[in-house]
């Protein structure tokens, strides 16, 4: 099974930016869609974007579309996320996730460990 290690994240203030990265683990990469959640002090874990396993299909939750930028580097094993304009809002930790296969709307099979972003007003 695919294991996801995530660097990145820090405090930034509002307007802002910073970049995640999630590193997976073993060959079998390219086959899971890979997606982004976040989780806010008191709220339950939300969706944020998610990416096919080709790279060229993307979904935002709306409250970053237009801010945020998902990718991925199918020879590196790598997707990141790009998070610009950030707003004191963003603030949570974020967690990337693997789909069950290359499409994200089939069930996530693995999570990272999770890294806090914090933006100041």
């Amino acid at each position: 099974q695919v294991q996801l290690v995530q660097s990145g994240g820090g405090l930034v203030q509002a307007g802002g930016s910073l970049r995640l990265s999630c590193a997976a683990s073993g060959d079998t990469f390219r086959s899971h869609a890979m997606g982004w959640f976040r989780q806010a002090p008191g709220k339950d874990r939300e969706f944020v974007a998610a990416i096919d396993w080709s790279g060229t299909d993307t979904f935002y939750a709306l409250s970053v579309k237009g801010r945020f930028t998902v990718s991925r580097d199918n020879a590196k094993n790598t997707v990141d996320l790009q998070m610009d304009n950030l707003k004191p809002e963003d603030t949570a930790v974020y967690y990337c996730a693997a789909y069950q296969d290359g499409s994200y709307t089939t069930p996530r099979i693995a999570w990272g460990q999770g890294t806090r972003v914090t933006v100041s007003s």
